[in-house]
C-alpha cells in the first residue's frame, strides 16, 4: 500500500470527540481511512475516491482489514455523495498546487494540482454535511492552508486548531493541519510538529505518533 507523509500525519493527529461518522475525501489507497477506523473504534468511515485504480485498491485494502464492516468506499466525487447522515469529521489530504510544481505524470498531476474552485466546493460541501459540532480537517502547504482558512472564514467556518509541520527545528513550516468548525472559539489553539531531529532520523514525537500504525516506528 502506497503511503505518504502528509496522509499518515493527518491520520495520526486528526482531532475528534469520538466521532460516529467520518468521511475521508480523496482516500487514495485508503491509508487515512484505515488509520481513523483504528483510532476511533466506534466510528463508521466513508471513503470517496474519483480515480478508479486508487478506488479499487482502497476497496481491496478495506476488505482485507479487520475494520471492513465499518469502512465503506465510494467511486465518486464528493459532490455527488448524498449521505443520509451528517458527519462528525470530514478529513482530506486534498490535491494542491504550487506554481513551481510541474509533474509530467498525468495521474500524479490530477492528484496534486487543482485551483481554488476545488477548495470552495469542498468547503461548501463540508459546511452542509457536517454535524453542528463537526469539523473539517485538512493538511496543506502552509501558504495554501492560510488561503483556505480565509476562504473557510468567508463561508462561515472558524479556525479551531492548527498544527505547524516543520522538517527540522528552526526551519520554516512546510505544512499546516487546519481544523475548521462551525462554532467560534475564543482562542485558536496551535502546536508544532517536527519530523526530523537529524537528516534521516525522525524525532521521538514523530515516531511515537506513527508507532501505533506502522511497525517501522
Amino acid at each position: 500500500m502506497k503511503i505518504n507523509t502528509d496522509g499518515v500525519l493527518l491520520g495520526a493527529i486528526s482531532i475528534g470527540e469520538q466521532p460516529k461518522y467520518i468521511l475521508d475525501v480523496g482516500t487514495g489507497t485508503g491509508v487515512i481511512a484505515l488509520m481513523l477506523a483504528q483510532r476511533f473504534e466506534e466510528a463508521c468511515v466513508d471513503a470517496v475516491e474519483i480515480d478508479e485504480a486508487a478506488y479499487l485498491r482502497a476497496k481491496e485494502n478495506f476488505g482485507n482489514s479487520k475494520f471492513s464492516v465499518r469502512i465503506h468506499s465510494y467511486y465518486s466525487s464528493f459532490e455527488d455523495l448524498e449521505p443520509a447522515k451528517l458527519y462528525d469529521l470530514i478529513i482530506s489530504n486534498p490535491p494542491f498546487y504550487t506554481n513551481s510544481l510541474h509533474n509530467p505524470d498525468v495521474k500524479k498531476s490530477l492528484a496534486r494540482h487543482t485551483d481554488h474552485d476545488f477548495f470552495r466546493k469542498l468547503l461548501s460541501f463540508s459546511y452542509d454535511k457536517l454535524s453542528p459540532i463537526g469539523a473539517l480537517q485538512l493538511i496543506l502547504p502552509t501558504e495554501l492552508a492560510i488561503e483556505v482558512t480565509e476562504m473557510g472564514t468567508e463561508m462561515g467556518f472558524f479556525l479551531k486548531h492548527k498544527v505547524e509541520v516543520r522538517s527540522f527545528e528552526n526551519t520554516e513550516s512546510i505544512r499546516q493541519v487546519i481544523n475548521l468548525c462551525k462554532t467560534k472559539y475564543m482562542d485558536v489553539s496551535s502546536e508544532e510538529l517536527i519530523i526530523y531531529k537529524a537528516k534521516g532520523e525522525y524525532t521521538d514525537h514523530y515516531k511515537k505518533l506513527l508507532s501505533p500504525f506502522f511497525l517501522a516506528y
